[in-house]
This record gives C-alpha cells, sequence and structure tokens, in this order.
C-alpha cells in the first residue's frame, strides 16, 4: 500500500506568515524569498500585493511577540494619527520583563499592569492618553505638544480626556506629560504651525489664538487664520509653499492680503528658515509687530526657548 500523501495546508498571503506556514502551503523557499512576496519582519511574510503600512508591520510585530503584548510608542501614535518624530522601528510593549525580545526592526518596551490598552481594527493596542504618557520620556517637549495637538486633530482624544488621565498618572513620564499638556491646544491643523505657536510662547510672547476664524456681517467664516493676535489685528502665518504653482491659491491670497490691508489688519508670515534656521530673527518681527500695535511685551525673552529651537538668532 502507497503511503498517503500529507494534504497541503493553505494560507492567505494578505495575512503575515511565517515560513513553516508557507512550507505547509507548498511554497518554496526561493518563491517565498522572490518578487511575490514582502518580508515584513524576520520569517514574517505578506502578498507583494499588500501594502506595508504602520497597520501591518504592528500587527505582525505583536502576532510575533508574547501573548497579551500590544502597540505602543511612536507605532501607536502613528496608528491614532498623531505625529510624531520618524522612527525605522515598531513599537510594542509587553507587561513582563522576561519576554522582551530583542529581533531587529522591533523595538519592546516593558509596560506596567497599570498601562491602558484597547483594540483598534483587531490589533491590541495603547490608548491616545497612554500613547501620550509613554512618549514623554521619549521625545522632547515641542514634540510631544505636537503629538497631543495632533490626536486632537485626528479626533483620537479630547483635552479634557488626555487631562484626566494624565492627572491621575503617577508613574514614569508624569511630569513631562503634564509639562506638555500645558501647551497643547485644540484646533492646531499642522506640526509646523504648533512649532511657530511654541516658539513664540516658550519665549514669554504672549499667547496667540489657535485657528482664528474671521467672520463676515452675518456670522459666516471669511478667512481662517493659523495664529492670531485679535484685538491687535496681527496674524502669524507659516507657509509651506505648498501652494507656491497653484494659480488659483496665489490669487486668493493677493485677494485675502488686499482685504486684510484695507481693514487694518496685518499678518506675519514664516517659512521653515524661519523656525529652524532663524527663530530670533522671527521672534524679534513678531515682538516688534505686536508693540507697533499696543500689545505690551517683555523687554527680554525667556531664557529656555533656545534648546527646543537651537537655530541662529
Amino acid at each position: 500500500m502507497s503511503p498517503t500523501a500529507t494534504p497541503k495546508s493553505t494560507i492567505d498571503p494578505r495575512q503575515p506568515f511565517c515560513r513553516a506556514d508557507a512550507r505547509r502551503a507548498g511554497i518554496p523557499l526561493a518563491r517565498l524569498l522572490g518578487p511575490e512576496f514582502h518580508r515584513v519582519f524576520y520569517d514574517r511574510y505578506v502578498s507583494s500585493a499588500v501594502v506595508v503600512t504602520n497597520q501591518v508591520r504592528a500587527r505582525t510585530a505583536v502576532d510575533l511577540s508574547p501573548s497579551g503584548s500590544f502597540v505602543s510608542h511612536h507605532s501607536a501614535a502613528q496608528i491614532w494619527g498623531g505625529v510624531v518624530p520618524v522612527t525605522a522601528q515598531t513599537h510594542v510593549s509587553v507587561t513582563d520583563r522576561a519576554d522582551r525580545s530583542i529581533r531587529r526592526g522591533i523595538n519592546a518596551h516593558l509596560a506596567s499592569a497599570q498601562h491602558a490598552t484597547t483594540t483598534l481594527g483587531g490589533i491590541p493596542i495603547s490608548t491616545p492618553e497612554q500613547t501620550f504618557v509613554d512618549l514623554a520620556c521619549g521625545i522632547d517637549l515641542v514634540d510631544l505638544v505636537i503629538l497631543g495637538d495632533s490626536l486632537l486633530q485626528a479626533g483620537a482624544t479630547t483635552l479634557e480626556k488626555l487631562w484626566s488621565y494624565v492627572e491621575q498618572w503617577h508613574g514614569r513620564g508624569a511630569r513631562p506629560a503634564r509639562m506638555a499638556l500645558r501647551y497643547v491646544r485644540a484646533g492646531a491643523e499642522s506640526p509646523m504651525e504648533t512649532r511657530l505657536r511654541l516658539l513664540v510662547v516658550l519665549a514669554g510672547l504672549p499667547e496667540p489664538a489657535v485657528n482664528y476664524r474671521l467672520l463676515t456681517e452675518n456670522g459666516r467664516c471669511r478667512y481662517r487664520f493659523d495664529l492670531c493676535w485679535e484685538a491687535a489685528k496681527l496674524i502669524l502665518e507659516y507657509d509651506g509653499r505648498q501652494h507656491a504653482e497653484n494659480s488659483a491659491q496665489w490669487h486668493h491670497d493677493l485677494a485675502r492680503r488686499a482685504w486684510l490691508d484695507k481693514h487694518g489688519w496685518l499678518i506675519l508670515v514664516v517659512t521653515a528658515p524661519g523656525v529652524f534656521a532663524t527663530p530670533g530673527l522671527t521672534l524679534d518681527e513678531v515682538r516688534d509687530a505686536l508693540r507697533a500695535r499696543g500689545v505690551p511685551v517683555r523687554s527680554r525673552y525667556r531664557t529656555g526657548w533656545q534648546a527646543h529651537f537651537p537655530g541662529r538668532s
């Protein structure tokens, strides 16, 4: 009697699988390592038709990690819609020190039993509020405020929820998280807008309103501005030059500038070099404009802002 052939198993190549899964499905190693498949991490592959997103990497990293692991830190922040410094690693957390394995491309953190987690799209993940606290000791003040602003903008949390969680958190990161939350504002629409606002505020100049809307007589929004001191009729905006080649946007900006000039508004436009290369000159321009419009400002800037904006003065 001839031996019975072992039936091949089937896999869904759109979901991460290992070499053993491929072997059982009859996929030879040469084919697995060819253009038909992506390698997400060592011994985890998906079809090359799958776009390897943060979510795919996160799901794969959790699958490779011990039971009870969850996506955290930078990776969780990105999945929730937050903006954080770029990292090449996928971040997960484990609750047992013995489970912190070392695997290329995955950063395993140690979490306490009090860490708040949830499930998003079937992936266990730290909550937006826990993610904010976790990163409080991993990124600097400006980047942490950018994270807070972007989480609010993405609708992942609210300022009230962030404050409630941070105030009851007494673990690592509590102090810098509370410090950063003092500067987090709802309505900030871009990281550079937040950077520009923090440059002004950390230097001790009056804080501008965020996402200010100038209304018409019937209550409709005529114009929206990044930052504004309404009483002084002074506007501060970041220009990333994304509209430089857009003719319609250029004509709109000209019409807006003409209307503002006619009605006594002054607009200061700052580009990337004004934040990263010459922040001191930007501060001087803002200070002088505020003074010219009757706003009392301090004679000297607060110390310490240069630590976050170390460009030339």
